[in-house]
This record gives structure tokens, sequence and C-alpha cells, in this order.
């Protein structure tokens, strides 16, 4: 028996040890938001994030996750206080980012993971952070645009009473 927490509620699973955490996610957990593409974490479809960082689940074995966090893309909402969208999937809304649909969920995986870590990236860090994902639509510009977005829909603004101005600071 695996046992793992995903997208915030523990799950036990009865599988093979070294099934595929997306075969896992989708087939026996019934959630089919993380996609199957290549099967050789080549294109970043199946990204989910396993203790806050991303990782193709198509070559991960279900038992690298036990006693593991795994979020998936029907979970990202959820690391967001309050109701509603997560900042990026607004963002991937917003810009109109989605074509085909297909590499999405990966896509906004693995831009969480990197405002997670880096809530101002710069393109560099963007591309770095994005490169393993293949979007054949080919929108990688709309992608960077809709990161920034939600970068600075998550910046958080405070007061300075020793100069009495407000000033921006990003948060994860």
């Amino acid at each position: 028996m695996i046992r793992l927490r995903v997208n915030g509620r523990d799950r036990e699973l009865d599988v093979d040890p070294a099934m595929p955490l997306l075969w896992a996610i989708r087939e026996q957990l019934a959630m089919p938001g993380t996609k199957f593409g290549c099967g050789i974490a080549q294109c970043g479809a199946c990204t989910v994030h396993l203790n806050g960082n991303a990782i193709r689940s198509c070559v991960t074995p279900v038992a690298a996750a036990e006693g593991g966090e795994v979020t998936t893309i029907e979970g990202l909402a959820d690391l967001v206080e309050g109701e509603g969208l997560h900042p990026l999937q607004q963002a991937w809304i917003d810009e109109q980012v989605p074509q085909c649909g297909y590499c999405q969920s990966g896509q906004l995986m693995s831009a969480a993971a990197l405002l997670a870590t880096n809530p101002d990236p710069d393109d560099a860090a963007i591309d770095a952070a994005m490169a393993g994902n293949v979007c054949r639509c080919g929108m990688y510009s709309r992608i960077r645009s809709a990161i920034k977005v939600a970068a600075r829909a998550s910046a958080v603004q405070f007061f300075d009473p020793a100069t009495s101005e407000v000033e921006e600071a990003s948060h994860g």
C-alpha cells in the first residue's frame, strides 16, 4: 500500500510501486488533468509537484511519492488563499494562452513551481524554468507574458511610514 497526500487529501493506493505516478493519478485517483505526452520526461505535459518541486510524473514511480505531498492541476487553485483560480490560471485566461490546451496543465504546474521560488522572474528565469515544457502550438510568448502577469498579480503592497510611500514587494 502506497500512502501519499494528493491535493491536500491523504490517499492510499494499492498499486505496483513501480507504476508511474502519472497513471496512479489518472487511473487510480480519477484525476485526468495531468496529461500523458511522451512517456520519457521530454515534453512536460505530465508535470505535477512533489513536495513543492515540479517533476515529470510519467517517469516517477509512485513509490517515490510515498509519504510525500503531490499537487496536480486539479489542486493548483488550493495553493493560494481564498476561493477562485490561482493567479496563473487567471493570467492564462486573460492572456489567452491556450490554443489546443493539451500541454497547459504541465505548463501551469511548471510556472507555479517557478513563482513559488522566484516571485519576480526575468525572461531568463522563465525560459530556464519552462525549458522542459513543449507547446506544439508555439504559445511561448503568451506563456511568458502570463507568468509575468501572475507575478504582478501576486505582488504585495505595503506602506512605509518612514517615507510615507507605498512600495511593492513580491511574495511566493
